[in-house]
């Protein structure tokens, strides 16, 4: 379902800090503004089977959430092709695109709109994205209202009340308490069980080897290993935390 072959992602970051678009623009018209390369992928190549789960793990920075980006369409690669076959589910930012000044129950709609689907199949489904999150007495509050974990869990519920051929999962399934997050991971099994293809980047190695027959280690946008989820886990455990290998092994 998806072949990716030799992509790169570069970005060009001015070197120094510039704190406010007007001070760009008057060192941009002046020619002083320097810029450095960074390199986000580097040749990276990743194929991955219809109905396999794949895991992604590397420390901050080594360009899982680029890699993801990438998978979804929503960052062109400067190099490399990647194609991708099926209905895409994309959960790496949840609550992007809602509006605090908005209802719960309108937020429902618009990021429904923003993922694609239609008012009717919103209007269908609604009492049950509601029930999933678990917030029937706050549906009807400004979303300015909701803490940090209520509104990841409502757009949890938006994102995956779908029937994907593909989901990918950027470092969301951490979202409210113990039990939702075990909702979440029950949700994203159900997905798994029906035959839809997973992609998961995770800082959790535990999570990756739940959830995951193979997993990709990623370290400063290549790819450091691409294996079997218990090998590649512990490899990457014993170069980055040494001392925590033994509880994950365990």
């Amino acid at each position: 379902m998806i072949d990716i072959r030799d992509v790169s992602v570069h970005y060009r970051l001015p070197h120094e800090r510039i704190r406010t678009f007007k001070e760009f623009a008057i060192q941009w018209l002046r020619g002083r503004v320097v810029y450095d390369d960074l390199r986000a992928l580097s040749h990276v190549s990743v194929q991955v089977r219809r109905g396999e789960a794949v895991g992604v793990i590397g420390r901050n920075g080594a360009g899982k959430t680029t890699l993801m980006k990438v998978i979804a369409r929503v960052l062109r690669p400067g190099e490399g092709t990647v194609d991708v076959r099926g209905r895409v589910a994309p959960l790496l930012e949840l609550g992007a695109g809602f509006d605090p000044e908005l209802s719960g129950r309108e937020n429902v709609f618009l990021n429904g709109a923003i993922l694609g689907r239609s008012r009717k199949e919103i209007q269908r489904r609604f009492d049950a994205i509601v029930e999933f999150s678990e917030l029937e007495h706050f549906i009807d509050a400004p979303l300015r209202t909701y803490s940090t974990g209520m509104v990841a869990r409502l757009g949890f519920a938006v994102a995956t009340d779908v029937e994907p051929d593909m989901l990918l999962v950027d470092e969301v399934l951490s979202v409210g308490d113990i039990d939702f997050q075990q909702k979440c991971s029950r949700r994203i099994e159900a997905f798994l069980a029906s035959g839809a293809t997973l992609i998961l980047v995770t800082h959790s190695p535990e999570q990756a080897i739940q959830l995951c027959r193979r997993v990709v280690w990623l370290e400063d946008g290549q790819v450091m290993m691409d294996g079997p989820a218990r090998d590649v886990v512990d490899a990457f455990v014993a170069r980055t935390l040494p001392g925590a290998l033994r509880s994950v092994a365990g």
